[in-house]
Protein backbone atom coordinates (compact mmCIF):
# COMPACT_ATOMS: atom_id res chain seq x y z
CA UNK A 1 0.00 0.00 0.00
CA UNK A 2 1.66 3.42 -0.93
CA UNK A 3 1.28 6.53 1.08
CA UNK A 4 -0.94 8.86 -0.45
CA UNK A 5 -0.06 12.80 -0.44
CA UNK A 6 -1.54 14.65 2.63
CA UNK A 7 -1.71 18.45 1.54
CA UNK A 8 -0.20 20.77 4.32
CA UNK A 9 -2.45 22.64 6.32
CA UNK A 10 -2.34 26.61 5.07
CA UNK A 11 -3.39 29.85 7.43
CA UNK A 12 -4.97 31.75 4.12
CA UNK A 13 -5.86 34.02 6.72
CA UNK A 14 -2.82 34.82 8.46
CA UNK A 15 -0.83 34.83 5.14
CA UNK A 16 -3.73 37.20 3.43
CA UNK A 17 -1.26 40.41 3.34
CA UNK A 18 0.79 38.55 1.39
CA UNK A 19 -1.50 36.74 -0.83
CA UNK A 20 -2.63 40.73 -1.68
CA UNK A 21 0.65 42.27 -2.68
CA UNK A 22 1.42 39.08 -4.81
CA UNK A 23 -2.27 39.50 -6.11
CA UNK A 24 -1.59 43.13 -6.38
CA UNK A 25 1.50 42.30 -8.53
CA UNK A 26 0.19 40.29 -11.27
CA UNK A 27 -2.96 42.76 -11.43
CA UNK A 28 0.12 45.17 -12.56
CA UNK A 29 1.39 43.05 -14.93
CA UNK A 30 -1.63 42.71 -16.40
CA UNK A 31 -2.32 45.70 -17.15
CA UNK A 32 1.19 46.16 -18.22
CA UNK A 33 -0.06 43.96 -21.00
CA UNK A 34 -3.88 45.23 -22.09
CA UNK A 35 -3.96 48.77 -21.06
CA UNK A 36 -2.99 51.17 -23.48
CA UNK A 37 0.45 53.56 -22.72
CA UNK A 38 -1.08 56.78 -22.03
CA UNK A 39 -3.69 54.95 -19.33
CA UNK A 40 -0.57 52.75 -17.60
CA UNK A 41 0.60 55.06 -15.19
CA UNK A 42 -2.87 56.01 -14.07
CA UNK A 43 -4.11 52.65 -13.32
CA UNK A 44 -0.58 51.41 -12.07
CA UNK A 45 0.06 54.09 -9.26
CA UNK A 46 -3.65 53.91 -7.54
CA UNK A 47 -3.26 49.92 -8.04
CA UNK A 48 0.21 49.55 -6.41
CA UNK A 49 -0.25 51.83 -3.80
CA UNK A 50 -3.41 50.36 -2.47
CA UNK A 51 -2.46 47.16 -2.51
CA UNK A 52 0.50 48.28 0.04
CA UNK A 53 -1.92 50.04 1.95
CA UNK A 54 -4.56 46.67 1.63
CA UNK A 55 -1.62 44.71 3.00
CA UNK A 56 -0.50 46.73 5.54
CA UNK A 57 -4.20 47.30 7.20
CA UNK A 58 -4.63 43.40 6.77
CA UNK A 59 -1.46 42.96 8.85
CA UNK A 60 -2.47 44.89 11.25
CA UNK A 61 -6.05 43.62 11.68
CA UNK A 62 -5.47 39.98 11.19
CA UNK A 63 -1.62 39.48 11.93
CA UNK A 64 -1.72 40.08 15.84
CA UNK A 65 -4.64 36.52 16.02
CA UNK A 66 -3.26 34.38 13.68
CA UNK A 67 0.60 33.45 14.83
CA UNK A 68 1.77 30.27 14.63
CA UNK A 69 3.75 27.82 11.83
CA UNK A 70 2.35 27.25 8.84
CA UNK A 71 2.66 25.65 5.51
CA UNK A 72 4.11 22.50 6.88
CA UNK A 73 6.01 24.32 9.48
CA UNK A 74 7.79 26.09 6.33
CA UNK A 75 6.34 29.54 7.23
CA UNK A 76 6.67 31.11 10.45
CA UNK A 77 4.09 33.95 11.38
CA UNK A 78 5.46 35.12 14.57
CA UNK A 79 6.03 38.52 16.25
CA UNK A 80 9.40 39.75 14.43
CA UNK A 81 8.36 38.25 11.17
CA UNK A 82 4.88 40.68 11.48
CA UNK A 83 6.79 43.29 12.70
CA UNK A 84 9.37 43.50 10.08
CA UNK A 85 6.58 42.57 7.33
CA UNK A 86 4.91 45.86 8.24
CA UNK A 87 8.35 47.59 8.15
CA UNK A 88 8.29 46.67 4.55
CA UNK A 89 5.39 47.17 3.67
CA UNK A 90 5.25 50.69 4.94
CA UNK A 91 8.53 51.63 3.30
CA UNK A 92 7.67 50.05 0.01
CA UNK A 93 4.70 52.76 0.23
CA UNK A 94 7.40 55.34 0.47
CA UNK A 95 9.66 53.72 -2.13
CA UNK A 96 6.65 53.99 -4.72
CA UNK A 97 5.77 57.66 -3.86
CA UNK A 98 9.42 58.39 -5.09
CA UNK A 99 9.69 56.19 -7.78
CA UNK A 100 6.01 57.72 -9.26
CA UNK A 101 8.01 60.93 -9.64
CA UNK A 102 7.65 62.32 -13.01
CA UNK A 103 9.73 65.76 -12.99
CA UNK A 104 13.03 66.18 -14.86
CA UNK A 105 13.89 69.71 -15.62
CA UNK A 106 15.97 72.27 -13.63
CA UNK A 107 13.04 74.54 -12.25
CA UNK A 108 13.08 76.90 -9.36
CA UNK A 109 12.59 75.40 -5.74
CA UNK A 110 9.04 75.20 -4.88
CA UNK A 111 9.33 72.50 -2.20
CA UNK A 112 5.59 72.32 -1.67
CA UNK A 113 4.59 72.73 -5.64
CA UNK A 114 4.31 70.01 -8.01
CA UNK A 115 4.33 69.97 -11.31
CA UNK A 116 4.37 68.24 -14.94
CA UNK A 117 6.36 67.71 -17.32
CA UNK A 118 4.98 68.59 -20.90
CA UNK A 119 5.65 66.62 -23.74
CA UNK A 120 8.99 67.07 -25.60
CA UNK A 121 10.22 69.27 -23.19
CA UNK A 122 13.62 68.50 -20.93
CA UNK A 123 11.99 67.42 -18.14
CA UNK A 124 10.39 64.62 -20.32
CA UNK A 125 13.95 64.02 -21.50
CA UNK A 126 15.22 63.65 -17.99
CA UNK A 127 12.76 61.31 -17.30
CA UNK A 128 12.82 58.92 -20.23
CA UNK A 129 16.68 58.68 -19.93
CA UNK A 130 16.31 58.11 -15.81
CA UNK A 131 13.74 55.49 -16.43
CA UNK A 132 11.16 57.88 -14.56
CA UNK A 133 8.82 56.70 -17.41
CA UNK A 134 8.10 53.04 -16.99
CA UNK A 135 5.15 52.41 -15.56
CA UNK A 136 6.72 48.66 -15.47
CA UNK A 137 8.64 49.52 -12.15
CA UNK A 138 5.35 49.17 -10.21
CA UNK A 139 4.16 45.79 -10.76
CA UNK A 140 8.18 44.74 -10.21
CA UNK A 141 8.52 46.25 -7.69
CA UNK A 142 5.29 44.63 -6.04
CA UNK A 143 6.59 41.09 -6.64
CA UNK A 144 9.90 42.04 -4.43
CA UNK A 145 7.99 43.08 -1.72
CA UNK A 146 6.07 40.29 -1.52
CA UNK A 147 9.25 38.24 -2.06
CA UNK A 148 10.62 40.09 1.20
CA UNK A 149 7.80 39.82 2.98
CA UNK A 150 8.24 35.70 1.97
CA UNK A 151 11.96 36.20 3.27
CA UNK A 152 11.56 37.38 6.63
CA UNK A 153 9.07 34.38 7.51
CA UNK A 154 10.71 31.71 5.80
CA UNK A 155 11.15 28.83 8.52
CA UNK A 156 12.71 26.35 5.64
CA UNK A 157 15.83 26.56 3.79
CA UNK A 158 13.99 25.69 0.02
CA UNK A 159 11.08 28.39 0.65
CA UNK A 160 14.30 31.03 2.31
CA UNK A 161 15.97 30.60 -1.39
CA UNK A 162 12.81 31.06 -3.37
CA UNK A 163 12.43 33.94 -1.28
CA UNK A 164 15.30 35.41 -2.14
CA UNK A 165 15.48 34.72 -6.20
CA UNK A 166 11.56 36.42 -5.89
CA UNK A 167 13.13 39.71 -4.42
CA UNK A 168 16.18 39.31 -6.32
CA UNK A 169 14.77 39.36 -9.84
CA UNK A 170 12.75 42.20 -9.89
CA UNK A 171 16.09 44.33 -8.86
CA UNK A 172 18.17 43.21 -11.24
CA UNK A 173 15.66 44.99 -13.43
CA UNK A 174 14.80 47.69 -11.84
CA UNK A 175 18.20 48.83 -11.62
CA UNK A 176 18.58 48.83 -15.54
CA UNK A 177 15.45 50.74 -16.12
CA UNK A 178 17.70 53.71 -16.89
CA UNK A 179 18.82 52.45 -19.70
CA UNK A 180 18.06 55.08 -22.23
CA UNK A 181 21.32 56.95 -23.06
CA UNK A 182 22.90 55.50 -20.02
CA UNK A 183 25.37 52.31 -19.90
CA UNK A 184 26.02 53.22 -16.37
CA UNK A 185 22.45 51.50 -15.62
CA UNK A 186 23.04 48.31 -18.14
CA UNK A 187 26.29 48.30 -16.38
CA UNK A 188 25.27 48.22 -12.75
CA UNK A 189 22.30 45.28 -13.51
CA UNK A 190 24.46 43.19 -15.13
CA UNK A 191 27.46 43.39 -12.42
CA UNK A 192 24.52 43.09 -9.54
CA UNK A 193 22.78 39.90 -11.76
CA UNK A 194 26.24 37.84 -12.01
CA UNK A 195 27.38 39.16 -8.12
CA UNK A 196 23.87 38.32 -7.03
CA UNK A 197 23.99 34.88 -9.07
CA UNK A 198 27.32 33.84 -7.17
CA UNK A 199 26.34 34.62 -3.63
CA UNK A 200 22.91 32.61 -4.81
CA UNK A 201 25.35 29.48 -5.82
CA UNK A 202 27.06 30.03 -2.71
CA UNK A 203 23.60 30.09 -0.89
CA UNK A 204 22.15 26.59 -2.32
CA UNK A 205 25.66 25.16 -1.29
CA UNK A 206 25.55 26.20 2.58
CA UNK A 207 21.70 24.30 2.59
CA UNK A 208 22.67 21.63 1.05
CA UNK A 209 25.46 20.96 3.37
CA UNK A 210 23.05 22.04 6.02
CA UNK A 211 20.25 19.23 4.46
CA UNK A 212 23.36 16.84 4.35
CA UNK A 213 23.91 17.22 8.09
CA UNK A 214 20.13 17.38 9.45
CA UNK A 215 18.47 14.99 6.63
CA UNK A 216 15.70 18.31 6.28
CA UNK A 217 15.18 22.26 5.13
CA UNK A 218 13.34 22.96 8.00
CA UNK A 219 15.20 25.57 11.16
CA UNK A 220 13.29 23.36 13.82
CA UNK A 221 14.96 20.22 12.22
CA UNK A 222 18.48 21.42 12.19
CA UNK A 223 18.20 23.29 15.30
CA UNK A 224 16.92 19.69 16.99
CA UNK A 225 20.61 18.21 14.78
CA UNK A 226 22.79 20.54 16.12
CA UNK A 227 24.81 18.56 18.70
CA UNK A 228 23.66 15.33 17.65
CA UNK A 229 26.40 12.92 16.83
CA UNK A 230 24.81 12.00 13.57
CA UNK A 231 28.26 11.43 11.43
CA UNK A 232 27.75 14.36 9.65
CA UNK A 233 29.25 17.04 11.92
CA UNK A 234 31.83 18.20 9.45
CA UNK A 235 29.07 19.52 7.27
CA UNK A 236 27.55 21.53 9.79
CA UNK A 237 30.08 25.26 9.73
CA UNK A 238 30.91 25.27 6.31
CA UNK A 239 27.24 24.67 5.40
CA UNK A 240 26.19 27.85 8.11
CA UNK A 241 29.29 30.13 6.53
CA UNK A 242 28.44 29.52 2.82
CA UNK A 243 24.99 30.56 3.75
CA UNK A 244 25.72 33.55 5.56
CA UNK A 245 27.94 34.37 2.52
CA UNK A 246 24.10 34.77 0.35
CA UNK A 247 22.58 36.84 3.16
CA UNK A 248 25.67 39.11 3.59
CA UNK A 249 25.74 39.91 0.09
CA UNK A 250 22.44 41.07 0.11
CA UNK A 251 23.13 43.54 3.18
CA UNK A 252 26.06 44.60 1.53
CA UNK A 253 28.29 43.48 4.13
CA UNK A 254 32.33 43.10 3.76
CA UNK A 255 33.83 41.28 1.69
CA UNK A 256 30.80 41.06 -0.27
CA UNK A 257 29.84 44.76 -0.60
CA UNK A 258 32.20 45.23 -4.20
CA UNK A 259 28.39 45.20 -5.87
CA UNK A 260 26.83 47.85 -4.06
CA UNK A 261 28.57 51.57 -5.03
CA UNK A 262 28.49 50.72 -8.53
CA UNK A 263 24.74 49.46 -8.11
CA UNK A 264 23.51 52.27 -6.19
CA UNK A 265 24.98 54.87 -8.52
CA UNK A 266 23.72 53.36 -11.91
CA UNK A 267 20.41 52.47 -11.03
CA UNK A 268 17.88 54.88 -10.94
CA UNK A 269 17.93 57.20 -8.06
CA UNK A 270 14.17 56.05 -6.75
CA UNK A 271 15.08 52.88 -7.06
CA UNK A 272 18.27 52.89 -5.11
CA UNK A 273 16.31 54.29 -2.31
CA UNK A 274 13.73 51.70 -2.56
CA UNK A 275 16.64 48.80 -2.92
CA UNK A 276 18.73 50.39 -0.21
CA UNK A 277 16.19 50.55 2.56
CA UNK A 278 13.59 48.02 1.83
CA UNK A 279 16.49 44.98 1.25
CA UNK A 280 18.30 45.46 3.91
CA UNK A 281 14.98 44.97 6.55
CA UNK A 282 14.20 42.01 4.32
CA UNK A 283 18.10 40.47 4.49
CA UNK A 284 18.94 41.05 8.12
CA UNK A 285 15.05 39.58 9.15
CA UNK A 286 16.00 36.46 7.08
CA UNK A 287 19.45 36.45 8.57
CA UNK A 288 17.75 37.20 12.43
CA UNK A 289 15.63 33.95 11.71
CA UNK A 290 18.79 31.84 10.52
CA UNK A 291 21.09 32.70 13.51
CA UNK A 292 18.55 32.60 16.36
CA UNK A 293 16.40 29.52 15.02
CA UNK A 294 18.49 27.21 12.90
CA UNK A 295 21.68 27.38 13.97
CA UNK A 296 21.81 29.16 17.53
CA UNK A 297 23.01 25.96 18.90
CA UNK A 298 26.42 26.03 16.83
CA UNK A 299 26.80 29.68 17.77
CA UNK A 300 30.45 29.21 19.24
CA UNK A 301 31.14 28.36 15.71
CA UNK A 302 29.82 30.95 13.52
CA UNK A 303 29.58 34.01 15.98
CA UNK A 304 33.33 35.18 15.77
CA UNK A 305 33.09 35.21 12.47
CA UNK A 306 30.18 37.43 12.29
CA UNK A 307 31.73 39.58 14.75
CA UNK A 308 35.08 39.86 12.37
CA UNK A 309 32.83 40.68 9.39
CA UNK A 310 30.85 43.01 11.06
CA UNK A 311 33.92 45.00 12.38
CA UNK A 312 36.14 44.91 8.83
CA UNK A 313 32.29 46.41 7.57
CA UNK A 314 32.48 49.24 9.61
CA UNK A 315 35.76 50.07 9.14
CA UNK A 316 35.62 49.77 5.26
CA UNK A 317 32.54 51.38 4.77
CA UNK A 318 33.58 54.75 7.50
CA UNK A 319 37.18 54.82 5.81
CA UNK A 320 36.26 54.69 2.02
CA UNK A 321 33.16 56.80 2.30
CA UNK A 322 35.32 59.94 3.19
CA UNK A 323 37.59 59.71 0.55
CA UNK A 324 34.30 59.78 -2.35
CA UNK A 325 33.07 62.76 -4.79
CA UNK A 326 29.69 61.46 -5.74
CA UNK A 327 26.81 61.76 -3.61
CA UNK A 328 25.38 58.70 -4.23
CA UNK A 329 28.78 56.56 -3.68
CA UNK A 330 28.74 58.36 -0.57
CA UNK A 331 25.20 57.13 0.74
CA UNK A 332 26.31 53.49 -0.74
CA UNK A 333 29.78 53.07 1.39
CA UNK A 334 27.49 54.96 4.42
CA UNK A 335 25.02 51.94 3.92
CA UNK A 336 28.06 49.37 4.46
CA UNK A 337 28.63 51.05 7.24
CA UNK A 338 25.05 50.79 8.83
CA UNK A 339 25.39 46.98 7.48
CA UNK A 340 28.09 46.74 9.81
CA UNK A 341 26.28 48.26 12.68
CA UNK A 342 23.40 46.00 12.69
CA UNK A 343 25.21 42.84 12.65
CA UNK A 344 27.16 44.23 15.52
CA UNK A 345 23.29 43.88 17.49
CA UNK A 346 22.59 41.09 15.46
CA UNK A 347 25.21 38.60 16.99
CA UNK A 348 24.34 39.94 20.55
CA UNK A 349 22.05 36.66 20.07
CA UNK A 350 19.42 37.76 23.19
CA UNK A 351 15.95 39.22 22.64
CA UNK A 352 17.71 42.91 23.20
CA UNK A 353 19.50 41.87 20.27
CA UNK A 354 16.45 40.97 17.94
CA UNK A 355 14.76 44.43 18.87
CA UNK A 356 17.73 46.91 18.49
CA UNK A 357 17.94 45.08 15.10
CA UNK A 358 14.77 45.73 14.14
CA UNK A 359 14.67 49.07 15.37
CA UNK A 360 17.83 49.80 13.35
CA UNK A 361 16.51 48.40 10.51
CA UNK A 362 13.37 50.77 10.58
CA UNK A 363 15.54 54.10 11.50
CA UNK A 364 17.50 53.43 8.33
CA UNK A 365 14.72 52.96 5.95
CA UNK A 366 12.86 55.97 6.86
CA UNK A 367 16.42 58.01 6.37
CA UNK A 368 17.54 56.62 3.47
CA UNK A 369 14.55 56.43 1.36
CA UNK A 370 13.89 60.63 1.79
CA UNK A 371 18.13 61.12 1.48
CA UNK A 372 17.84 59.24 -2.41
CA UNK A 373 14.88 61.50 -3.22
CA UNK A 374 15.98 64.49 -2.64
CA UNK A 375 19.11 63.74 -4.54
CA UNK A 376 17.22 62.90 -7.08
CA UNK A 377 15.64 66.10 -7.32
CA UNK A 378 18.87 68.36 -7.42
CA UNK A 379 19.36 68.59 -11.26
CA UNK A 380 22.13 70.35 -13.26
CA UNK A 381 22.35 70.44 -17.08
CA UNK A 382 19.76 68.21 -17.43
CA UNK A 383 20.81 65.49 -15.24
CA UNK A 384 21.20 64.70 -11.80
CA UNK A 385 24.20 66.74 -9.70
CA UNK A 386 25.69 63.99 -7.68
CA UNK A 387 29.06 65.61 -7.72
CA UNK A 388 29.44 67.11 -4.13
CA UNK A 389 31.02 70.34 -5.64
CA UNK A 390 27.72 70.62 -7.42
CA UNK A 391 25.69 70.96 -4.22
CA UNK A 392 27.90 74.48 -3.16
CA UNK A 393 25.58 77.34 -1.93
CA UNK A 394 22.28 74.56 -2.22
CA UNK A 395 21.52 76.15 0.99
CA UNK A 396 20.85 79.74 -0.05
CA UNK A 397 18.77 78.37 -3.18
CA UNK A 398 16.52 75.68 -1.48
CA UNK A 399 16.74 76.26 2.14
CA UNK A 400 13.68 73.58 2.76
CA UNK A 401 15.60 70.85 0.76
CA UNK A 402 18.51 71.45 2.35
CA UNK A 403 17.51 71.70 5.63
CA UNK A 404 16.01 68.46 5.05
CA UNK A 405 19.04 66.68 3.68
CA UNK A 406 21.08 68.18 6.51
CA UNK A 407 18.74 66.80 9.39
CA UNK A 408 18.88 63.81 7.69
CA UNK A 409 22.91 63.86 7.31
CA UNK A 410 23.16 64.50 10.70
CA UNK A 411 20.46 61.32 11.49
CA UNK A 412 22.77 59.12 9.85
CA UNK A 413 26.04 60.66 11.86
CA UNK A 414 24.09 59.55 15.18
CA UNK A 415 23.54 62.51 16.28
CA UNK A 416 21.12 63.30 19.89
CA UNK A 417 17.28 63.58 19.27
CA UNK A 418 17.45 61.83 15.99
CA UNK A 419 16.54 57.92 15.02
CA UNK A 420 19.90 57.72 14.10
CA UNK A 421 21.28 58.10 17.65
CA UNK A 422 18.74 56.21 19.25
CA UNK A 423 19.50 53.05 16.94
CA UNK A 424 23.15 53.39 17.61
CA UNK A 425 22.79 53.35 21.31
CA UNK A 426 20.48 50.27 21.28
CA UNK A 427 22.60 47.93 18.72
CA UNK A 428 25.64 48.91 21.22
CA UNK A 429 23.85 48.63 24.11
CA UNK A 430 22.79 45.13 23.01
CA UNK A 431 26.55 43.96 22.19
CA UNK A 432 28.20 45.03 25.00
CA UNK A 433 25.31 43.67 27.61
CA UNK A 434 26.70 40.17 25.87
CA UNK A 435 30.49 40.94 26.25
CA UNK A 436 31.13 42.20 22.96
CA UNK A 437 32.23 46.11 23.98
CA UNK A 438 35.24 45.94 21.74
CA UNK A 439 32.98 45.62 18.82
CA UNK A 440 30.82 48.98 20.07
CA UNK A 441 34.16 50.84 20.46
CA UNK A 442 35.23 50.25 16.56
CA UNK A 443 31.15 51.08 16.07
CA UNK A 444 31.97 54.45 17.92
CA UNK A 445 35.46 54.99 16.17
CA UNK A 446 33.42 54.23 12.52
CA UNK A 447 31.00 56.83 13.48
CA UNK A 448 33.09 59.38 13.91
CA UNK A 449 35.01 58.70 10.63
CA UNK A 450 31.55 58.74 8.91
CA UNK A 451 30.33 61.75 10.41
CA UNK A 452 33.24 63.64 8.36
CA UNK A 453 31.72 63.19 5.52
CA UNK A 454 28.16 64.02 6.39
CA UNK A 455 29.42 67.01 8.07
CA UNK A 456 31.68 68.06 4.73
CA UNK A 457 28.02 67.85 2.97
CA UNK A 458 26.34 70.17 5.64
CA UNK A 459 29.35 72.28 5.40
CA UNK A 460 29.19 72.27 1.50
CA UNK A 461 25.55 72.83 1.18
CA UNK A 462 25.40 76.02 3.34
CA UNK A 463 28.63 77.75 3.57
CA UNK A 464 30.60 76.69 -0.27
CA UNK A 465 31.27 79.27 -3.08
CA UNK A 466 28.05 78.03 -5.39
CA UNK A 467 29.62 80.25 -8.41
CA UNK A 468 31.13 77.52 -9.83
CA UNK A 469 27.93 75.61 -9.92
CA UNK A 470 26.57 76.38 -12.59
CA UNK A 471 22.77 75.99 -13.09
CA UNK A 472 22.53 73.41 -10.54
CA UNK A 473 18.55 73.81 -8.71
CA UNK A 474 16.39 71.66 -7.04
CA UNK A 475 13.11 70.97 -9.02
CA UNK A 476 9.82 71.04 -7.66
CA UNK A 477 8.72 67.77 -6.71
CA UNK A 478 5.28 66.29 -6.88
CA UNK A 479 2.76 66.32 -3.91
CA UNK A 480 3.44 62.31 -3.22
CA UNK A 481 7.32 62.66 -3.16
CA UNK A 482 6.86 65.42 -1.00
CA UNK A 483 4.76 63.78 0.99
CA UNK A 484 7.40 60.84 0.98
CA UNK A 485 10.32 63.39 2.18
CA UNK A 486 8.05 65.22 4.97
CA UNK A 487 7.46 61.99 6.08
CA UNK A 488 10.79 60.19 5.84
CA UNK A 489 12.15 63.30 8.00
CA UNK A 490 9.06 63.48 10.60
CA UNK A 491 9.98 59.62 11.42
CA UNK A 492 13.67 60.18 12.08
CA UNK A 493 12.90 62.97 14.38
CA UNK A 494 10.00 61.00 16.73
CA UNK A 495 12.51 58.02 16.74
CA UNK A 496 14.82 60.06 18.33
CA UNK A 497 12.87 62.46 20.45
CA UNK A 498 10.48 60.08 21.26
CA UNK A 499 11.59 56.01 20.53
CA UNK A 500 9.79 53.92 23.60
CA UNK A 501 6.57 53.02 21.03
CA UNK A 502 8.73 51.24 18.57
CA UNK A 503 10.94 49.86 21.26
CA UNK A 504 8.19 48.43 23.24
CA UNK A 505 6.69 47.12 20.11
CA UNK A 506 10.16 45.43 19.04
CA UNK A 507 10.69 44.45 22.62
CA UNK A 508 7.51 42.76 23.05
CA UNK A 509 7.05 40.77 19.59
CA UNK A 510 11.60 39.71 19.93
CA UNK A 511 10.57 35.91 19.91
CA UNK A 512 10.77 33.92 17.15
CA UNK A 513 8.27 30.51 16.66
CA UNK A 514 10.42 27.42 16.55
Amino acid sequence: MTDQFVAPAIDYVGLLPLIIVFVGALAGVLVEGFAGRRTRYAVQLPLSLATLVLAFVALVVLGPDNQGLTAASTLALDGPALVLQGLILLLALLGLLVMSERLGGTQPDAFTQSGAASPGSAEEDFAVRHGATTTEVFPLALLSVGGMMLFVSANDLLLLFIALEVLSLPLYVLTGLARRRRLLSQEASLKYFLLGSFSSAFFLFGATMLYGYAGSMRFGDIAAAIGSSSGMDGLLVPGILLLAVGLLFKVGAVPFHMWTPDVYQGAPTPVTGFMAAITKVAAFGAMLRVLYVAVEGARLEWQPVIAGVAALTMVVGAVLSIVQTDVKRILAYSSIAHAGFVLVGLIAMDQAGISSTMFYLAAYGFMTIPAFAIVFLVRSSGSEATQVGQWAGLGRRSPWVAAAFSFLMLAFAGIPLTSGFTGKFAVFSAAISQGWAWLAVIGVLASAVTAYIYFRLVVVMWLGDDARTGDTAVVSPSVLTTFAIVAGVVVTLGLGVMPSPLLDLAQSTAAFLR
